[in-house]
């Protein structure tokens, strides 16, 4: 039977960086299961959670990873993952926001916050900042866990928001 564990990996971006780690994992016996991997800045973040054979240790497998070439200048991290791997009802995404225009002090933390009051849940997050022609603009992207008969309320309190301070507002239903 398989143990969890929690793999983070902080490193300078490397192009083939998400292919080695998940290659090495599977070769060690591992299966992935939730997963995100991005760029921020110059790093690049996985963090995921696997399935491994009970007899691998976490060291072992933390130093494995560490040997990538990759991570010759990061860093790993191979933690037991304690809690339930499979998410419940409210960890999955019933709907999309995407919010864009000139960053504002605090917009996240309003708009989450307008969201979560009302019932929802934010099961996913993006934001990524674009220095462009005009100054910058700060792109959102957040999905979530609506409840049923509270989707036009949720989306009405985040359209309100974003739009109050100038920022495009766009929302659709997830497809399934």
């Amino acid at each position: 039977m398989p143990k969890q564990v929690r793999i983070h990996i902080s490193c300078p971006d490397d192009r083939g960086l998400l292919a080695a780690v998940t290659a090495l994992v599977f070769d060690l016996g591992g299966d992935l299961g939730d997963a995100t991997f991005a760029l921020l800045g110059e790093r690049a973040e996985l963090i995921c959670v696997c399935a491994v054979p009970i007899d691998l240790a976490e060291e072992a497998l933390e130093r494995a990873i560490a040997t990538l070439s990759a991570l010759s200048k990061g860093e790993v991290s191979v933690r037991p993952f304690r809690l339930g791997h499979v998410h419940a009802q409210s960890g999955h995404t019933t709907h999309v926001i995407r919010v864009r225009g000139h960053d504002r002090p605090g917009l996240v933390a309003q708009l989450a916050e307008g969201i979560s009051e009302l019932g929802a849940n934010v099961v996913r997050f993006d934001a990524e900042y674009d220095e462009g022609d005009s100054g910058g603009e700060y792109a959102m992207r957040f999905e979530l866990w609506i409840p049923q008969g509270l989707e036009d309320a949720v989306l009405a309190q985040a359209a309100n928001t974003a739009e109050a301070v100038g920022l495009r507002f766009s929302a659709a239903t997830a497809s399934k």
